[in-house]
């Protein structure tokens, strides 16, 4: 951006709010909208709100973003966000409801004093509740241009007339929306049909990090990556192995993440006397990722629609491994068609269905030379979807429209 002189002018100022986000460097947790904001900066000074947790900075630059961390408990018990997600973690500790009020206060009080500090041009929400509803409250003088984007949870459950009417009431003070797949559209047309809305997924580096290997693949080496939490649907995939190990003894598991339904997982494992042939190694940072998708056989991503109507809003998982040339297997959870561009995906069964599950993973496993062929094939389409340069100039058109929308500040 220069001035008609030539001189460098200031780039506008973006504040990002979100919950899910990197507490530090090489942190396991998701961090798919620092990626993102990363790559914002070439477009705006951005900064980044979000929540404090233990071990944090409350204030530090990460590759050229500037991120604020707002405390919102006592820091041993700032536990509502990291370790499985807000939804999942009020579920499995419900005594974390009380800090509720306090997370959204706090995150309010944040935004206004930063509003009014540096007034910022445009403000990109993530997740239309709890962000968004923190923003909704903000004094309109204070508020610039919002884009609200929803990643599935935030859509899909929270459910009921009283969560209906506040995330509707959330939508009527954005400029415009985005979700993360098609898959996601007529519901969050039905809250705002008012609004200009757009499919806009996250991005994932194809270019340097998620690549294929030269090396051999390791033989029936199945490799799971996700949060334990209902929706990534790992009690079917665990549920399948007895019946795929009787076709290939050898066949292991290999389990990434963490999440509140680690203990039931591997209290299932030693039920079903699967110990010799699955292990989990926790949440791993995004470095050591693609080292494990350009090992394995297969990744299996079984995803389901949990009880309380929450799903997956895209499945960057599967783009990573794709990208790594990593077959992947995978359910008919809708948004999932989003992560295969070239067309649909060659290995998917319907969830919830663990007999189903292991026919195509024996399909799969009978064949490794055919799925690794159709994996390398998928990469052209990934690239032009989701890499990350793409993505975040994609974001950037829709943040300029809302800042040039009649009476935006």
């Amino acid at each position: 951006m220069t001035s008609e002189g030539g001189a460098t002018a200031a780039l506008p100022k973006l504040l990002v709010v979100a919950s899910t986000y990197p507490r530090w460097r090489g942190d396991p947790e998701p961090g798919f909208v620092h990626a993102l904001s990363r790559h914002l900066a070439d477009h705006f000074q951005v900064t980044v709100l979000c929540p404090h947790a233990p071990g944090a900075a409350p204030q530090e630059d990460l590759d050229g973003v500037r991120v604020i961390r707002y405390r919102y408990a006592p820091i041993a018990l700032e536990q509502v966000v990291n370790g499985g997600g807000i939804v999942s973690n009020l579920r499995q500790r419900p005594w974390t409801l009380a800090l509720v009020p306090t997370f959204l206060l706090g995150q309010w009080w944040a935004m206004r004093r930063e509003l009014q500090r540096h007034g910022h041009h445009a403000l990109h929400v993530h997740w239309i509740v709890p962000q968004g509803l923190a923003s909704a409250f903000l004094p309109e003088r204070l508020r610039p241009p919002m884009l609200v984007t929803s990643h599935g949870g935030d859509l899909f459950s929270l459910r009921g007339r009283m969560f209906h009417a506040i995330k509707r009431f959330v939508l009527l003070r954005a400029q415009a929306a985005t979700v993360v797949s098609e898959a996601m559209v007529a519901p969050m047309r039905a809250l705002a049909p008012h609004l200009p809305l757009s499919v806009s997924p996250m991005g994932v580096d194809l270019q340097r990090h998620f690549v294929p290997s030269s090396a051999a693949r390791a033989r029936n080496e199945l490799l799971f990556v996700g949060r334990l939490v209902e929706k990534k649907g790992l009690v079917h995939l665990l549920d399948a192995l007895p019946a795929v190990l009787a076709h290939h003894p050898d066949t292991t598991l290999t389990v990434i993440g963490h999440g509140p339904e680690r203990d039931a997982r591997q209290a299932q494992v030693e039920a079903l006397g699967l110990q010799a042939h699955v292990r989990f190694l926790g949440a791993l940072p995004q470095e050591s990722l693609p080292a494990h998708y350009q090992r394995a056989t297969a990744l299996v991503a079984p995803f389901v629609q949990a009880r309380n109507g929450d799903q997956e809003g895209l499945g960057l998982v599967t783009v990573e491994a794709l990208g790594c040339g990593c077959p992947v297997v995978t359910t008919d959870v809708p948004a999932v068609q989003d992560a295969f561009p070239a067309g649909p995906p060659r290995y998917l069964a319907p969830q919830r269905d663990a007999a189903a599950l292991a026919s195509v993973l024996l399909t799969l496993l009978d064949a490794p030379e055919v799925a690794e062929a159709w994996a390398h094939s998928q990469r052209p389409a990934l690239l032009a979807r989701f890499d990350h340069a793409q993505v975040a100039a994609n974001y950037a058109r829709q943040l300029q429209a809302i800042m040039e929308m009649p009476g935006a500040r």
